[in-house]
């Protein structure tokens, strides 16, 4: 039975038959297989004695995965907005490494390559679009950004503050070469982190750590209660048996009973 171009679009982007959640799940053991295969292939062990192996399971994987590209692509009626969004820059980054590594044929490049290829593990970020709990997650982040934003400032001002009178205090003497290293220092100190690679020898440094270090407890939960208490605020997207997306901007989370696109207005 030929399928028509709008019935493909319903099994690729939604999911609320068996076709759609067929097509959603056999995607699914992709992404996780090749992750595993990205993971094992980075033991030397492993790649000494199944090398061709992993490199055969990564052509396919990468072949199949650059169908799955090309038909979102094809099925989007706005082709360029899916490339640039953040799923079409993943989907192309799946699979560009390893297309890459055909076409370098100088040495060096090709160990840079392969450091490239690494970047299969970033399939795991295709998950997104099968999660719905993803966009309730998002949405207090973006509810806590403008809060967040005031707290890094804040936290960049400690930093600034105890770096300089660290630099002041220690000196190059005891390894606080400048305002930059110092204020690296206190970045490890208030973080709780703790490298020990420069340490305060005089007694008021010792002094001035062990307030940062003290400010540190209290500085980091802020950020957990900053997006703990947007997302008590937000009531959570109710399930439906449908993951509806836009075909012509890729928004996720449409409801069933939609007729146009709540981001871009088009009919559904």
């Amino acid at each position: 039975m030929k399928l028509s171009k709008k019935r493909l679009a319903h099994i690729v982007f939604e999911s609320n038959d068996v076709p759609s959640r067929t097509f959603d799940v056999v995607l699914l053991i992709l992404i996780f297989g090749s992750v595993i295969v990205a993971i094992l292939d980075s033991v030397a062990d492993l790649r000494s004695r199944f090398g061709d192996l992993f490199y055969i399971l990564e052509l396919v994987f990468t072949l199949l995965f650059t169908i799955e590209y090309i038909l979102r692509i094809w099925l989007t009626s706005k082709t360029w907005k899916y490339a640039f969004s953040f799923y079409g820059i993943v989907d192309l980054l799946a699979i560009l490494p390893v297309y890459l590594s055909f076409f370098v044929a100088n040495t060096h490049l090709l160990t840079v390559v392969r450091a490239l290829r690494l970047l299969r593990v970033i399939r795991i970020l295709k998950l997104g679009r099968y999660l719905a709990e993803a966009e309730f997650i998002t949405s207090s982040l973006k509810a806590s950004m403008t809060k967040i934003q005031i707290f890094l400032f804040t936290v960049l001002t400690v930093v600034l503050i105890m770096g300089t009178l660290m630099f002041l205090i220690e000196g190059p003497e005891s390894g606080f070469t400048s305002i930059p290293r110092s204020m690296y220092w206190a970045i490890v100190t208030l973080t709780t982190v703790g490298f020990g690679d420069i340490t305060p020898q005089t007694p008021l440094g010792q002094f001035v750590a062990s307030l940062i270090m003290l400010l540190g407890y209290a500085i980091i939960a802020v950020p957990t209660g900053i997006v703990s208490a947007e997302m008590a605020k937000q009531k959570p997207a109710k399930h439906h048996e449908t993951t509806r997306t836009c075909t012509h901007c890729g928004k996720d989370g449409l409801d069933p009973d939609d007729k146009f696109c709540r981001n871009c207005g088009e009919e559904l």
